[in-house]
């Protein structure tokens, strides 16, 4: 198999280390990588909410993972790869039943799902992937663009999760979140699409349902880390003198900015008081007291992840990119951000008194909060709830496979035959044609005449299916889709060639063991 070699006497840089706790087995081993996806038991839980939160709507919100890659069209002829050992299989787990089929339908495997993560452009997507099986029951396979973000200096992905499954919204054998992403190192530091792989441990699953909603103060929704949302609801201005006025009430209420005309102090007959966020410099040069304009409180920090953080600034500066200087606050952005390393980040935010008339605003609002309590429970093992599919590698080209994935985006000419919601699958041998794609580094793909759309990227391919099994041999997965005869519809498909370097990835990660979110109920 191809290498990329580093120039003579040039240093090897030290990338994709484990975070403190994580599984040290791919760094003996110099053509693995394994990076955290969420390397503790705190982190996993705020992926987790994440996606559950509000009825799982940050998983409906995804959308399928495509790039526009009309530049890879050819399909050339070759003899076919060859491996350098013997060709090797490993046995699927839970198997279904053995049953009679007598009929030319396809049973689809429960193994298979969604990948869900956010991307580094912030926004939410998702690709196809299958429990596969290792020692532990608690790994994944997909695309390693799934997995990595090739076009932002190939760092992981955010967010990552696994659904098997997965139908609008429903999650029947529960959520999975990574916890390491194990690649080839041709992959992750030169986005060698030749290695476009990726096997990723998983935390136990989290099933069930949300409870219903409790609403609670704003300091009890602050301090609580589990899912919770805000709703918030236009009262009268009545409702909302009162509210503002009774010592007790611990509600939130708004006035709308500038929907009223503007009292010209406290003693103005009937007025009531608002804030609004201003620049830092207009914060300290405010007066402390009572009054229009006057200091509101303290500045108010608040805690942000990092990629909140990035968020936030863009919003200041769109241009902005990590490591270019921060930005300077704005009037709509006026927060102080500050970053401490790529974890930990706060933004400041400074308020000032506004002062308007009683009964002349055209809106008051009360903001609710509301947590959910813990209905989410630990379902156990990925490969114990959905088995696992086999893993081969060195085996020749021209054996028929069976493939299983999401398509979703449209076809180059515009047309979109799929929906994204149900898996389709591909049936067919995989031929000795390979692509030379510079841009992608690939020389030593297989192919599969299959006319899907994005979405597929990450679908496994499966040697020696049992459709009354619904078991297989992953022997490679959706990497690249091509337009062969120029008519603007993608009609092939190519993996990389499962090698025993690919075997080597896989080994490091069938081993390690991953276990339970311990922030959510046995």
């Amino acid at each position: 198999m191809k290498r990329i070699l580093l120039p003579a006497g040039g240093a090897i840089l030290a990338t994709g280390l484990l975070a403190a706790g994580l599984a040290g087995a791919a760094q003996a081993e110099p053509n693995i990588d394994a990076d955290a996806l969420a390397a503790s038991n705190a982190k996993a839980a705020e992926v987790l909410n994440f996606w559950t939160k509000s009825n799982n709507a940050a998983l409906k919100q995804a959308t399928a993972y495509y790039w526009d890659n009309k530049d890879v069209k050819k399909i050339v002829e070759k003899g076919g790869y060859v491996g350098n050992t013997k060709p090797g299989e490993l046995p699927p787990i839970g198997a279904e039943k053995k049953v009679t089929v007598k009929s030319h339908n396809v049973n689809l495997p429960k193994s298979i799902g969604k990948v869900f993560f956010e991307g580094r452009d912030g926004n939410l997507y998702w690709c196809s992937g299958t429990s596969i099986q290792a020692k532990y029951r608690n790994l994944v396979s997909t695309a390693g663009h799934c997995a990595y973000d090739y076009k932002n200096n190939g760092e992981v992905v955010s967010k990552w999760v696994f659904v098997p499954g997965y139908y609008q919204g429903k999650t029947p054998w529960g959520i999975y979140v990574g916890k390491q992403a194990f690649t080839h190192y041709d992959f992750s530091n030169y986005e060698d699409f030749d290695r476009d792989y990726a096997f990723v441990t998983v935390y136990n699953g989290i099933g069930g349902v949300q409870a219903d909603a409790k609403k609670v103060t704003k300091k009890e929704y602050d301090a609580f880390t589990g899912s919770k949302d805000t709703k918030v609801v236009e009262v009268t201005a009545e409702e909302y003198k009162k509210g503002k006025l009774d010592p007790a009430t611990t509600d939130d209420y708004n006035v709308e900015e500038g929907s009223s005309d503007e009292a010209s102090g406290p003693d103005y007959p009937g007025a009531v008081v608002g804030k609004v966020e201003v620049r830092k410099f207009i914060y300290d040069a405010a007066k402390v007291g009572k009054g229009n304009g006057f200091k509101y409180g303290e500045p108010v920090v608040e805690h942000v992840t990092y990629d909140e953080a990035v968020a936030y600034i863009k919003k200041q500066k769109p241009s902005w990119k990590p490591g270019d200087p921060l930005p300077a606050p704005t009037k709509d952005y006026p927060g102080v951000v500050a970053v401490d390393g790529n974890t930990n980040a706060t933004i400041t935010h400074y308020f000032v008194q506004q002062w308007y008339k009683a009964g002349k605003a055209t809106k008051y609002t009360r903001t609710d909060y509301f947590i959910f309590s813990s209905a989410l429970k630990d379902v156990g093992r990925l490969g114990d709830n959905v088995g696992g599919q086999g893993f081969s590698w060195n085996q020749g080209t021209g054996k028929v496979v069976r493939t299983f994935g999401y398509p979703y985006s449209k076809h180059p000419d515009g047309s979109k035959p799929y929906s994204g919601v149900t898996p389709k699958w591909c049936y067919g041998k995989t031929g000795p044609k390979a692509t030379k794609v510079a841009s992608l580094k690939i020389e030593e793909h297989v192919s599969l005449k299959c006319a899907v759309t994005g979405g597929y990227n990450g679908a496994p391919w499966l040697l020696k299916y049992s459709n009354a099994k619904r078991m297989g041999y992953v022997n490679g997965v959706t990497s690249v889709l091509y337009d062969t005869d120029g008519n603007d519809r993608w009609d092939y498909m190519s993996s990389p060639y499962f090698d025993e370097e690919t075997h080597a990835v896989y080994s490091a990660a069938a081993n390690v063991w991953s276990g339970a979110i311990t922030a959510v109920a046995k």
